[in-house]
């Protein structure tokens, strides 16, 4: 019986143990130059600021930069 008892205590308390802990990499490999560009498409502009209003577009690009 105290056997018994002993196992179950053992078992309830591994469940409760904490896991291995893997290392695992989350940075993007994003260039500075590239933001807003896709691969096939190329830069996504859908409102077409950067023809009409360059330097706010820039500016909304850096303003993106910064705010994610």
């Amino acid at each position: 019986m105290k056997l018994a008892i002993a196992t179950t205590l053992v078992a309830s308390a591994a469940a409760f143990a904490p896991a291995a802990k893997t290392a695992s990499n989350t940075a993007l490999a994003v260039s500075e130059l590239e933001l807003g560009s896709t691969e096939p498409l190329g830069v996504f502009d859908p409102l077409g600021w950067m023809d009409t209003q360059p330097e706010s577009f820039e500016r909304r690009r850096a303003v993106e930069r910064k705010h994610g």
